[in-house]
């Protein structure tokens, strides 16, 4: 399935607040294999914003992951820790703009309304002690999903973001549209359980004037609990020893044809499986179990 953009840019994008495990390793290996399948660029950006999340030494054992596993990266690689200029301007822009607003609200407060922040703000804030949120306007985000297909997502569904947090930290939802616009990004391919964020990123792309990107989000795996694997839920982390035998697994929640057992290095594996490319029979579900 080609791009309908003349130039492919897509992204890998973790956080860096444990090292990669089969879980990420999927999503890294969708968003590489369809860069490369329509013969774009696969850039990698550190997604560390959050330093109370963040582990010390996971951005370095991402990195270490996926060079042991051949997915190379086109490019420097982008960190978020050090684009706060660039966040603070199109924040003023938005506020400039009426298009964000200063709010105290707490979420006890919002806790009658399912934790979402609907219509004018009951307890305003101002500068240097209030969250931002994003003004999101009465109306009904459409997009196409690759996978997941036709989506909706009214203003009432989704409520107004925070942009940035009271204790001064950005909030993914600004850093991920910004950096995607500025580093030209057609393709997202990345977890199901990001699906409902994206009318959030659409809704800023347009207050912003950006481009709308083109999604495509995969199941997540879940363990025996029925839980995502998660950095947080302790999923454990990839064995860089065994990348051969990693990215086959990975190739088979994504449900890809099997590659040759005479195939035993990454560069061949990963060469293979771009050839062979099918994300139209990735399942569209929200999970699969993990093996």
């Amino acid at each position: 399935m080609s791009s309908p953009y003349s130039t492919y840019m897509g992204r890998f994008a973790p956080s860096p607040s444990g090292p990669l495990h089969i879980g990420s390793l999927v999503t890294a290996l969708a968003s590489y294999l369809d860069a490369r399948a329509n013969r774009g660029q696969w850039l990698l950006r550190m997604e560390d914003i959050d330093p109370p999340r963040e582990q010390a030494g996971a951005a370095q054992q991402i990195i270490n992951s996926l060079v042991s596993h051949g997915l190379a990266w086109d490019g420097d690689i982008f960190w978020q820790s050090q684009r706060s200029a660039a966040y603070d301007t199109y924040l003023q822009r938005l506020l400039d703009n009426k298009l964000a607003y200063y709010c105290n609200c707490s979420r006890r407060q919002l806790a009658p309304s399912q934790g979402l922040h609907i219509g004018a703000c009951r307890h305003p804030g101002k500068p240097g002690s209030s969250a931002i949120r994003l003004r999101t306007p009465n109306e009904t985000i459409h997009f196409e999903d690759r996978i997941q297909g036709s989506q909706r997502r009214a203003q009432a569904d989704i409520g107004d973001p925070v942009l940035k947090r009271k204790d001064g930290l950005y909030a993914y939802q600004l850093a991920v549209v910004v950096d995607d616009a500025e580093q030209g990004i057609t393709d997202i391919v990345r977890g199901v359980d990001l699906l409902d964020a994206s009318a959030w990123q659409i809704h800023l792309q347009k207050a912003l004037g950006f481009n709308a990107a083109r999604y495509c989000h995969i199941p997540v795996i879940v363990g025996n609990d029925g839980q995502k694997l998660s950095k947080q839920s302790f999923a454990p982390a990839l064995d860089d020893s065994r990348a051969i035998d990693n990215l086959r697994s990975a190739l088979r929640y994504l449900q890809q044809s099997s590659a040759p057992d005479t195939i035993t290095d990454s560069a061949a594996l990963l060469a293979w499986a771009t050839a062979h490319w099918r994300p139209q029979d990735i399942p569209a579900s929200r999970h699969i179990d993990a093996a």
